[in-house]
């Protein structure tokens, strides 16, 4: 057990995935037999996400803390998350759009539950006029709402807990103490859940290779070269014009400050872990005040999720692809609303993409079937999209710290002249 434990998990997960992989090409249309382990891990995900969004969106929220007081710092780190994930969200829509990541699979064909495609066709023949959206989201009662998993009211009661919170001020610290420890507690729930991710990616990609084989394989591989070519891109176009354009500093110079940050998100899938890491890169080598490179970057980890929204937009037109669900403007619309809001829901742990799919595939009518058929790559997919996470927290911060002076510029290009 403990040589178990010792193996770090994305070790495992990509050991699983090869194995699964080989097992269903072997096994054929019978592993579909052992996909009731890949369910127990889709429903463990699905239990996470109401307590995760309620307690993390209400913990983040009240984490900014007085915006008058904070000013100018708050504000623009606040409108460059926004307007950066809004970015984001409709680049993974581009690619998902024009490239058909998902045209390759037929997912009717497979033995799901068919009440998911049913749901899906139900829920676009009976499609809601926009006053009614409007009036859904307002939630009649957020107890109802938790238990029927309508998770966009969730994410505006939840908000409006954190406002509350704020406007509280000192009589609503206690209150933010057990959001904030609640939050904590369903990261470690999520960590102790992730555990089980070897054995159902194993499971899933044997279901997945076993029944629809190499057309699938190959469905999952572009949707994986799409992950990372929408990172990169906002890497290297989103961020670098950032510290270009806006901040006109050095790009290699900011690259080369954080490139420890880069390894360890890279290799651990974890903002929240590798925020100690990006602080110290942020003021040693980027020459970020603390003040300012404190703020952005923990409230950053908490909201500012932009690798996480560019593939929930991807993921989301995938599954609609391989599942036949047609999607109009309107629904591309609820897509970038949510997958902004989901990015900023989702926490900062590895596998948290995976809960946040729940909130937009179901608003879309993308039957959920999805999540497990890129539950198998999706631990490849996240070391990517952390990276992108926390390039961007140091890049926020770089620009707000020059716009609000409170940089040394002269720290980074010494640093650069190295």
């Amino acid at each position: 057990m403990r040589a178990w434990f010792a193996i770090p998990l994305w070790q495992r997960v990509i050991a699983a995935l090869i194995l699964g992989i080989a097992t269903g090409l072997i096994w054929g249309p019978g592993a579909e037999s052992i996909k009731i382990v890949g369910d127990i891990f889709i429903a463990f995900i699905k239990m996470l996400v109401v307590p995760l969004i309620f307690f993390s969106l209400v913990a983040g929220v009240a984490s900014i803390g007085d915006l008058r007081k904070l000013g100018s710092v708050g504000w623009r780190a606040m409108l460059l998350f926004v307007v950066t994930g809004q970015i984001a969200v409709w680049l993974g829509l581009a690619l998902g759009t024009f490239l058909k990541p998902g045209s390759g699979i037929d997912g009717r064909s497979m033995a799901l539950d068919q009440s998911a495609l049913e749901k899906a066709q139900d829920r676009q023949e009976n499609a809601q006029s926009f006053k009614d959206m409007i009036l859904d989201i307002v939630p009649d009662s957020p107890v109802q709402v938790m238990a029927d998993v309508n998770v966009l009211p969730l994410i505006v009661f939840s908000l409006l807990i954190g406002i509350g919170i704020l406007m509280a001020k000192e009589e609503g610290k206690p209150v933010l103490t057990i959001f904030e420890s609640g939050s904590v507690v369903m990261q470690k729930v999520t960590m102790v859940v992730m555990e089980l991710t070897p054995f159902g990616v194993f499971a899933l990609m044997a279901w997945v290779s076993g029944t629809l084989g190499t057309n699938a394989l190959a469905a999952l591989g572009q949707l994986v070269l799409l992950n990372y070519l929408g990172c990169l891109l906002i890497i290297g176009i989103i961020y670098a014009g950032m510290i270009k354009f806006i901040a006109r500093l050095p790009v290699i110079a900011f690259f080369r400050g954080i490139v420890d940050p880069i390894a360890v998100s890279y290799s651990t899938a974890s903002s929240n872990a590798t925020l100690p890491v990006t602080l110290r890169a942020a003021e040693r080598n980027l020459g970020i005040s603390n003040s300012v490179a404190s703020f952005v970057i923990s409230l950053g980890a908490t909201i500012n999720m932009n690798g996480t929204a560019m593939y929930l937009g991807l993921a989301t037109l995938f599954g609609a692809q391989a599942f036949g669900v047609q999607l109009d403007m309107a629904d591309y619309v609820t897509i970038s609303v949510l997958g902004t809001l989901g990015a900023i829901g989702a926490a900062g742990i590895p596998g948290s993409g995976l809960i946040m799919m729940v909130l937009v595939f179901g608003a879309v009518g993308v039957p959920l079937e999805t999540i497990a058929l890129v539950a198998g790559i999706d631990r490849i997919m996240d070391m990517m999209r952390t990276t992108t996470n926390v390039t961007g927290d140091a890049a926020v911060a770089t620009t707000v710290a020059v716009m609000t002076g409170e940089i040394d510029t002269a720290e980074m290009i010494s640093a650069d002249d190295v």
